[in-house]
């Protein structure tokens, strides 16, 4: 913490802000853009605990994608076919939304095509799944304009998958890069005139009727309205608010030569996913193994997800090729009991987005919109 700061520091960067945002991810910068755009006139910044922004943002695996089929089949039995509709609805709309603003060059957006793989021994799973291909076209088709899902198992080979016997592919699910999204969204964010501040973790908040007081280790911020959009590290700021972290964890070849696998692929519900990026296998997931474990705020692997992610690559994904391990990290989600995002005034004139389910690319631009819009009506 400065052991000091000017008249003009004070000024300058410390105060007087219109709205600050408390969270640099997806949601935050979005929520920004959206609050600049609308009303050019606020001063807004960002703070974000992390050099680089810190949770899931720059962690995930860079999925576009709005749900495999065991996915569906479980959250359509969580909220009904209607809720389940918007849900797809608010997904592929917040992924246009994404791809409008920064652009699919700028992301390198490439719709190669999802797929669900399901093992010899998944018999019911690929049953069930395969008998609600026609039922989620129809869903699908009444939001995109045209079927999604479709048998393909002519194209396990292709892939040089082992012990798969059946293949459901979604024709409009993509890949992004995710650092390059990011990269991208801070700088338009900056190009606009938003502040960023990084490595600016806020350790208390104290409020009045004239607004927030940011208490940080590099100082204390003064703002008229708050956002905070540090997804399931909220709970380190607002402990009554009802989300569970989930930490996802994720690996990555080194480079494969030939490598056959091309496109984004689930696996066991969704619970495990991997694709390809630069000639490399990404893949993460199994947080299933132990729910209790990876409900938490902490970063780092376990022994347990880690063997069973390399066991799936030696058995099922590269099962005829060698490979190594060239490094691993995790990324923090947040869940809830409810599949929508959380959008609301937890407080006068703090405001909340959070629970983002996992489909933080799908559904982030435009929770951060949604956050903007319910801040905008009270000015």
């Amino acid at each position: 913490m400065p052991t000091e700061l000017s008249y003009w520091e004070k000024e300058s960067f410390f105060c007087n802000y219109d709205a600050i945002i408390i969270g640099g991810g997806i949601v935050g910068l979005n929520a920004a853009i959206h609050l600049k755009k609308s009303a050019l006139s606020l001063k807004i910044a960002i703070l974000e605990r992390g050099f680089l922004p810190t949770g899931a943002s720059t962690k995930n695996a860079g999925f576009a994608c709005f749900g495999s089929i065991s996915e569906l089949i479980e959250q359509e039995e969580m909220i009904g076919i209607n809720g389940l509709a918007a849900l797809i609805e608010k997904r592929w709309k917040g992924l246009l939304k994404l791809r409008n603003l920064l652009g699919d060059n700028t992301i390198d957006y490439q719709c190669l095509g999802g797929y669900e793989i399901f093992k010899n021994e998944d018999h019911f799973l690929a049953e069930t799944g395969v008998s609600k291909i026609e039922h989620f076209n129809r869903l699908v088709n009444g939001i995109i304009g045209s079927d999604a899902f479709s048998l393909k198992n002519k194209k396990i080979n292709s892939f040089g998958f082992d012990g798969i016997s059946t293949l459901i592919e979604n024709q409009y699910e993509a890949q992004i890069d995710s650092g390059k999204m990011m990269s991208a969204l801070i700088h338009y964010a900056q190009q606009l005139g938003i502040s960023i501040f990084n490595g600016c973790t806020v350790n208390r908040i104290e409020e009045d009727s004239k607004g927030s007081r940011l208490v940080t280790c590099n100082g204390t911020f003064f703002c008229k309205r708050l956002i905070v959009t540090t997804n399931a590290f909220i709970k380190d700021l607002y402990h009554e608010v009802d989300i569970k972290p989930g930490r996802g964890q994720v690996l990555i070849t080194k480079p494969i030569k030939n490598l056959k696998v091309k496109g984004t692929f689930h696996y066991d519900k969704g619970y495990y996913y991997f694709r390809n990026i630069n000639n490399r296998v990404l893949l993460g997931g199994g947080r299933n193994i132990n729910f209790n474990a990876e409900e938490t705020t902490d970063f780092g692997q376990t022994e347990p997800v880690q063997l069973a992610l390399e066991n799936l690559l030696k058995t099922i994904i590269l099962p005829q090729t060698a490979f190594e391990i060239d490094y691993r990290w995790s990324g923090i989600m947040a869940f809830g009991k409810i599949l929508e995002p959380l959008i609301e005034e937890i407080r006068p004139h703090v405001f909340c987005a959070t629970r983002c389910n996992g489909m933080g690319i799908a559904i982030g631009s435009q929770t951060g919109e949604d956050v903007a819009e319910l801040l905008l009506k009270r000015l």
